[in-house]
């Protein structure tokens, strides 16, 4: 019923489930999630994810590379390897990529081409990016569109409505987290409620980011279904009908060319 399309499988705690990644899947099964994307933030996490979607047919996995991580990462990047990366079946996106100034602005030239890069790649296999934005909204969209970017997810959203319609306008997908749920989040919530249901996304971005009643706390995929909750309310829906649509929107963005 629900689609965790943003969740961090190597970097969850494991300690509730005695380290065992299986039985934190199994229990987020049990609360209704029927599908997980796990994100690569490094080159080398499809190694361990690749290995984890093997075992589990309701697992994909993304690869790439966070804006973030050192540039000698973002430099092994080039798209013929992404492109040779994401030839698996079990590969459902390119990213997660794209721009982040909040924590750094030192590698700015590097992130975007960095970026760019992915776009490419994305287009050449036809798979969708996963894109990363903070305090950086104006270059990410100025790279979509100069890179003519269609077929992409903004993951965890948190910008302004205007960057809402940009994104939407380009053909992308929007993707929200449990900040939506946050109590002091009411300015998403009023982005969030502009979203067309047919291009909405939930995830967790796990393990960070766990959603109210769980704020706080480290986040896995079975809290995905108290993002579900958050939005229902502003669509005025079921939980269940959210779940069903974004996990539908899910299964037509993987079907896009």
């Amino acid at each position: 019923m629900f689609t965790d399309t943003h969740c961090h499988l190597t970097m969850l705690d494991l300690t509730p489930y005695d380290g065992c990644l299986n039985k934190a899947l199994d229990e987020a099964r049990k609360a209704g999630v029927t599908k997980f994307m796990g994100i690569s933030v490094d080159l080398d996490d499809y190694l361990a994810l690749s290995k984890i979607a093997s075992l589990h047919h309701d697992v994909g996995y993304s690869v790439g590379v966070h804006p973030c991580e050192d540039p000698s990462v973002m430099a092994r990047a080039t798209t013929e390897y992404l492109v040779e990366l994401a030839q698996s079946d079990k590969v459902w996106a390119l990213g997660e990529t794209g721009l982040d100034y909040y924590h750094s602005q030192d590698f700015v030239k590097e992130q975007k081409d960095c970026f760019a890069r992915h776009i490419h790649a994305s287009k050449q296999v036809k798979k969708p990016v996963v894109v990363h934005t903070r305090s950086a909204k104006q270059d990410t969209l100025e790279i979509i569109r100069a890179e003519k970017s269609t077929h992409g997810i903004l993951h965890c959203f948190t910008e302004d409505l205007d960057t809402a319609k940009a994104v939407l306008d380009c053909g992308y997908y929007i993707s929200f987290s449990g900040i939506v749920s946050f109590k002091n989040a009411q300015d998403l919530r009023d982005v969030a409620k502009q979203v067309p249901l047919d291009r909405l996304l939930i995830e967790t971005d796990s393990p960070y980011l766990a959603p109210v009643p769980y704020r706080g706390k480290s986040n896995e995929p079975k809290y995905v279904p108290h993002v579900a909750a958050a939005l229902a309310a502003l669509y005025g829906c079921s939980v269940e009908k959210l779940g069903k649509i974004t996990s539908e929107n899910f299964e037509r963005l993987l079907k896009e060319a």
